[in-house]
């Protein structure tokens, strides 16, 4: 078992108060579906517990050949991925993705744990296998906060207005929601907080929950939940990995909430370079 790596230089959660309650994948897809799984609860791991992680998007530039001598940097330019940290696993032995899995978790936990990576890709032959995680550059093409936090709603809607299964929880269809200055005020300031501070979580630097910062805002809110990410480089890829991701999709589907605001703030000195808040609330 080998780890590669190259570097030029996470990720999501989801947060709620007040909420109650195919066809066989290839070994590789089961691969890529067991290390998103546990990414998505905190595992005990060289003597620390990891946070929460958000769902790697598989990609096919990152399928390498499974055996052999690589140079990452090389052959990522060639598939024309422009990256800005790599891993690369190269297991020999294991005979399915569950023995893979297990492999993984047992000598490369801090690597699928990393809250840096975004994309994973997957190649097999027989019993030898590689998995290479990566975060690329950001692309060039945003628009401002609040352009990109109207694609995030409309893409929200979307979603909501066709029934969702969010992990083992099904969900109808819900009402779209509706875009609130106020939620996006706090939304924003939460994002450049994280980007400025290089932190990736829901509780403040102050210590304040998604809950507080809505108040302060001036949003009295019955329920309030959020979703953060970090990584992704645009609109549709937030969304889709909180699709992905149950408490996330849950969050995002949840028929209750009524109103909501986003924003992304970046920051070239930070980890994970460009962060995203969206904030629902449905007002008391």
């Amino acid at each position: 078992m080998r780890l590669t790596s190259f570097s030029m230089g996470l990720a999501a959660f989801s947060w709620l108060v007040m909420v109650t309650g195919t066809a066989q994948a290839s070994e590789e897809t089961q691969l890529v579906q067991s290390i998103n799984s546990f990414r998505s609860q905190a595992q005990p791991c060289a003597n620390v517990v990891s946070q929460e992680l958000p769902p790697l998007t598989a990609d096919s530039r990152l399928n390498l050949p499974p055996t052999g001598s690589v140079d990452l940097q090389q052959v990522l330019a060639r598939a024309s991925y422009p990256m800005v940290t790599v891993q690369a696993i190269s297991l020999s032995g294991p005979r399915d993705a569950a023995s893979a899995m297990k492999a993984i978790q047992e000598s490369f936990c801090q690597v699928v744990l990393d809250p840096q990576f975004v994309d994973v890709g997957v190649s097999r032959n027989d019993r030898d296998w590689r998995i290479v995680l990566a975060r690329p550059l950001l692309a060039g093409g945003l628009g401002n906060a609040q352009a990109e936090g109207q694609k995030i709603l409309g893409l929200i809607n979307a979603a909501r207005s066709v029934p969702h299964q969010c992990g083992g929880q099904p969900f109808s269809a819900a009402a779209p929601l509706a875009w609130n200055d106020t939620l996006a005020t706090a939304a924003e300031g939460h994002t450049r907080s994280m980007a400025n501070n290089n932190y990736f979580d829901h509780k403040g630097r102050n210590g304040g929950t998604p809950g507080d910062r809505a108040e302060l805002a001036g949003y009295i809110g019955q329920q309030i939940g959020e979703n953060i990410a970090a990584g992704q480089d645009s609109a549709r890829k937030v969304v889709e990995g909180w699709l992905a991701s149950p408490g996330h999709c849950a969050n995002l589907m949840n028929p209750d909430f009524r109103d909501l605001g986003a924003a992304y703030a970046t920051d070239p000195k930070s980890d994970a370079g460009i962060y995203w808040t969206a904030m629902f609330g449905v007002k008391q």
